[in-house]
């Protein structure tokens, strides 16, 4: 990762440490946050895991040509349903790269996936509940809207997964799981904005996704 990058990193991170300290105290007195609607894992969870599996989706292990799409900076908090966060929250997201394929099988256009994207990636939260990844920002493929799944694993709990999805995508109103979400206000919960960085010279986006479980301390 080159020193802007690193840079970008810090800047954008110290961001999500700032917009999240609002939510969490208000969570401290709040009777209970709205939780995160649970979506499909659907059919594209890796058939295989690729051997790297950190949250740098751009680059793989040692290589130097990064993947192709809009680099995203993403992070959020893992929640419980009060507001405090949780540590040692083994959080997994998996994409379509910038072609519409995902690390998968059974992809109907995987002749054209991109070799150099990682497609799926793992964070542990520390004791802070925060997460971070470096992706691309997702691309509606035939019959879904643009998206990214999450899949939350903590200890004693079964396994939560759910999705996110970019503010304004045209195809978020004909996008049969999303409309699945029945209350307006869930659906709004997991549509995010991709927001430009500001300073960025190679248009670089930040997105924060904090996820709340049904969990109370």
């Amino acid at each position: 990762m080159t020193t802007n990058q690193l840079r970008t990193r810090r800047s954008f991170l110290s961001g999500v440490v700032l917009g999240t300290v609002a939510l969490s105290t208000r969570g401290a007195f709040a009777e209970a946050l709205m939780q995160t609607p649970r979506q499909t894992e659907g059919p594209f969870y890796p058939d295989k895991l690729p051997l790297d599996t950190d949250n740098d989706l751009l680059i793989i292990n040692d290589g130097i040509t990064a993947a192709v799409g809009e680099i995203t900076h993403l992070g959020g908090k893992i929640l419980d349903s009060r507001g405090d966060p949780l540590r040692n929250a083994l959080v997994e997201i998996w994409q379509v790269d910038g072609h519409g394929v995902y690390l998968h099988s059974h992809s109907s256009n995987s002749d054209k996936r991109d070799a150099n994207f990682q497609g799926f990636g793992r964070f542990m939260t520390g004791s802070s509940g925060e997460y971070y990844f470096r992706t691309v920002k997702p691309v509606p493929y035939p019959g879904r809207t643009a998206h990214i799944h999450f899949a939350v694993k903590l200890k004693g709990q079964d396994k939560f997964t759910t999705q996110c999805y970019v503010k304004g995508q045209p195809e978020n109103e004909q996008d049969g799981i999303l409309r699945e979400i029945r209350d307006r206000n869930a659906r709004n919960a997991v549509i995010i904005d991709f927001v430009p960085i500001k300073g960025s010279g190679i248009g670089e986006l930040a997105a924060h996704f904090d996820i709340v479980l049904g969990l109370t301390p």
